[in-house]
C-alpha cells in the first residue's frame, strides 16, 4: 500500500501527454445547455476533483467521458487521440471505469454474480469469486463474494461497484460522491485506496460535496457551475469554505442552532423493541430503548450494516413488529401499524435510498407529492378522494412549493424524478416530508450526496421543525451532520444501540469506540441518559 498521506502528486516522468483531455466539450437537451465548452486535463496519477453545486453540470460531464451521453460539441482526447466513446463498454475498453453515485446492482444476485455480469468474457474466470474476495482485501474493500446484494448495507454495495472496476484494472477511475454513503472509517480506508492507485499511474476524477475531503485527498479542482468552469485551482490552497464560495457564487448560509434544554413530551418511544431480520444476511435488532421528544433531535451512528436499515423499517411501519407496545407515536401504541397509519399519527419516513424506495424515477414530481400524501391525518386535507378524484392542481402547488423552499432545479417544474440529479432529488424528498409539518420525523441520511449549500439548507430545516415541537430520529453516518443536528446521540451496533449522550458532551472519538463497542459508554458517565 502507498506511504502518502496527503495530497502529494506522484512525479510521472514517462508520460509525455495528458492521459485525458476534453476540449470545449457541450452538452445540450433541447435548448438547455448542460454543459458550455467545458475545457478539463487529467495527468497519470493524478487525484482531480470536480466540484459545483447540484445541478451545475457535474454528472452529464462524466457521463460523456464515460461514454453514457453524446457530446453536442467539443473533442475527447484520450492519451492524445481525439476518441469516440460511443458506450460504456467502449470506454472500459479503454481503460475508463465509473462507479456511479446510484448503484446498478440486481439485489437477488450474489457479489460475484453481479460483477461476473458487468466484466467482459475474458474476466469471467472460474476463479472470479477467490480473485474478488482478494482484490477486496488487499485493496481495504473487503466483501464476502457469496453474499447476497439484497442484504448488504449500501456502503458494503458500493464496494462491489469499486472491486467491479479494479478487476478491469482502468488507467482513469471516475468516482461520483463516493463517500456519501461511507463512515468515517470506511472513508478513510477508501481514501487510501485511491492514494495507491494513483500511485500506480491510475487516475482519478472525484466527485465530492465533502470539501474537507477534497482538500485532504485531491492534487487538483475543476470547479462547475451552471455547466460552465469557474475555476481550476489547488485545493490544497483553498479552504472548504473558499471552495464552497467558488461553487455557489457566494458564501454558504451557516447552520444556526441552539442548544435545547427543553425538550417536551416523548413523541416517539421504543421500548424492548426486538426485531428478527426477515433475511438470512440481515441484522436482529436486540432490546432496543429510546425516546425522542418534541423539540429535539435524536441522531443514530454507526458503521454501516449494523442494522440501520432493519431499524428504518421497523420505526416506519415497512416490517411490522409482534409486540404492539414496542413502538409508540404520540403515546399510541403502533407495533402492529403499517405505514399509512403511522403517517396519521402525524409521522413521516424518509429512506436512504432515494431513487425507488423514497420516489419513483419514472413518475413526475407531482406523482410523487402523492406517494406520501394519499395517508393524512384527520386534521389534514387529503389531496385525493379515490385514486379517480386526485387533486392535481393541489399537488402542483404542493410541489411548486417545494421547489421554491428548497431550491430544487429540474428541466421542467414537473419533470420525472428519476431525471434529477441525486442533491436535487434529496432535497424534494426531504421538501415533500417537511411541507407535511409532521410531529414525528425518521430520516436516514439526510444529506446522503448533496453540496454543501443544499446540506446546510436541509439541516437548517430539520433544526428549525425540532424547535418547532416536531420530534426528530436523525440515522447517519456523517458525523459531521449529527455534531451539527443532534441534541443527543446513540449508537447502533450489530443490531444494538447504546444509551443515549448529550451531543456537546460525547466526543468523536468515544462514539468510534461505541461504534466498535469496544466501550460501552463515554468516560463522563453521567453524559449517559439509558432509554431518554
Amino acid at each position: 500500500m502507498s506511504n502518502l498521506t496527503m495530497a502529494e502528486k506522484p512525479n510521472f516522468e514517462s508520460v509525455s501527454k495528458p492521459l485525458l483531455e476534453v476540449k470545449s466539450l457541450t452538452k445540450k437537451f433541447g435548448d438547455f445547455v448542460a454543459n458550455d465548452a467545458i475545457d478539463l486535463v487529467l495527468e497519470a496519477g493524478n487525484i482531480h476533483a470536480l466540484l459545483g453545486e447540484n445541478g451545475a453540470g457535474k454528472s452529464t460531464l462524466v457521463k460523456m467521458i464515460y461514454g453514457a451521453l453524446q457530446p453536442t460539441a467539443g473533442q475527447i482526447i484520450w492519451q492524445g487521440q481525439i476518441v469516440t466513446i460511443e458506450n460504456p463498454a467502449a470506454a472500459r475498453e479503454l481503460g475508463i471505469g465509473m462507479v456511479f453515485q446510484h448503484f446498478s446492482l440486481f439485489e437477488a444476485l450474489t457479489v460475484t454474480e453481479n460483477i461476473s455480469l458487468a466484466l467482459p468474457p475474458h474476466l469471467r474466470t472460474s476463479d472470479l469469486e477467490e480473485r474478488i474476495a482478494n482484490l477486496s482485501q488487499d485493496y481495504g474493500l473487503p466483501l464476502n463474494p457469496r453474499a447476497l446484494v439484497v442484504d448488504l448495507s449500501v456502503g458494503e454495495r458500493q464496494r462491489i461497484e469499486i472491486v467491479r472496476c479494479l478487476l478491469q484494472e482502468p488507467r482513469l477511475l471516475i468516482m461520483d460522491e463516493p463517500t456519501a454513503v461511507l463512515t468515517p472509517q470506511e472513508a478513510q480506508a477508501l481514501f487510501t485506496t485511491l492514494r495507491r492507485l494513483a500511485d500506480e499511474g491510475c487516475a482519478v476524477l472525484y466527485i465530492s460535496h465533502r470539501l474537507e475531503e477534497v482538500k485532504q485527498l485531491c492534487h487538483d479542482a475543476t470547479i462547475l457551475r451552471l455547466g460552465e468552469v469557474v475555476a481550476q485551482l489547488d485545493p490544497q490552497q483553498e479552504t472548504a469554505g473558499t471552495l464552497a464560495q467558488h461553487m455557489v457564487g457566494s458564501s454558504v448560509h451557516a447552520v444556526s442552532r441552539q442548544d435545547n434544554n427543553q425538550a417536551g413530551d416523548t413523541l416517539l418511544q421504543l421500548t424492548n423493541l426486538y426485531q428478527q431480520a426477515d433475511t438470512p444476511f440481515g441484522v436482529d435488532l436486540v432490546d432496543l430503548n429510546l425516546e425522542v421528544r418534541s423539540g429535539e433531535i435524536v441522531a443514530i451512528a454507526g458503521v454501516a450494516g449494523n442494522g440501520q436499515g432493519e431499524l428504518f423499517s421497523a420505526l416506519s411501519g415497512e416490517v411490522t413488529n409482534q409486540d404492539a407496545a414496542a413502538i409508540t407515536i404520540q403515546g399510541q401504541a403502533c407495533g402492529h401499524t403499517p405505514i399509512n397509519g403511522r403517517r396519521q399519527l402525524q409521522a413521516a419516513f424518509v429512506p436512504e435510498e432515494r431513487n425507488g424506495h423514497s420516489a419513483i424515477g419514472d413518475f413526475s414530481l407531482t406523482e410523487n407529492i402523492l406517494l406520501s400524501r394519499h395517508a393524512v391525518a384527520d386534521d389534514q386535507t387529503p389531496l385525493h378522494q379515490g385514486w379517480a378524484g386526485i387533486k392535481r392542481a393541489e399537488l402542483a402547488k404542493v410541489n411548486a412549493e417545494v421547489a421554491s423552499k428548497y431550491d430544487v432545479r429540474s428541466a421542467s417544474i414537473d419533470a420525472e424524478a428519476g431525471s434529477l440529479s441525486g442533491g436535487n432529488l434529496q432535497k424534494f424528498v426531504v421538501g415533500r416530508e417537511l411541507d407535511r409539518q409532521p410531529k414525528v420525523l425518521i430520516i436516514n441520511q439526510p444529506t446522503w450526496g448533496v453540496d454543501a449549500g443544499a446540506a446546510a439548507l436541509i439541516r437548517q430545516a430539520l433544526i428549525d421543525l425540532s424547535r418547532q415541537g416536531s420530534a426528530i430520529l436523525v440515522i447517519s453516518q456523517d458525523l459531521d451532520e449529527i455534531f451539527e443536528l443532534a441534541d443527543r446521540v446513540a449508537v447502533i451496533s450489530r443490531g444494538q444501540l447504546s444509551s443515549s449522550y448529550k451531543a456537546s458532551a460525547i466526543s468523536r472519538e468515544e462514539i468510534g469506540l461505541l461504534m466498535s463497542q469496544e466501550k460501552s459508554a463515554p468516560a463522563n458517565e453521567a453524559t449517559a441518559q439509558g432509554s431518554s
